[in-house]
């Protein structure tokens, strides 16, 4: 899968640009797990999918880095148990 989302690592932040607005997501590395502080995306990507696009990403990159994601922000909460192929995943 190709994923447009990048780690900003300067800015410990997950980033998806679209139409020149960013999504991102504020995370934390703990050992193996991911830490997902905050999820936001831009005023016009809000109701384009762009955050769960964003996740997405954020899912395959911890998949690949063979990582466990631990979701203290609401939506990252909500999207990983919306989308089951992700619960192995979920810390």
């Amino acid at each position: 899968m190709s994923s447009n989302v990048r780690d900003n690592a300067d800015r410990r932040r997950f980033e998806l640009e679209q139409n020149g607005h960013i999504a991102f997501a504020n995370y934390e590395r703990r050992g193996s797990d991911l830490v997902i502080r905050h999820v936001e995306a831009a005023v016009p990507l809000r109701g384009t999918g762009a955050a769960g696009e964003l996740m997405r990403g954020v899912a395959e990159i911890a998949r690949s880095e063979g990582r466990t994601i631990t979701p203290l922000c609401g939506y990252a909460w909500a999207w990983i148990r919306r989308h089951k192929e992700y619960a192995d995943l979920l810390n």
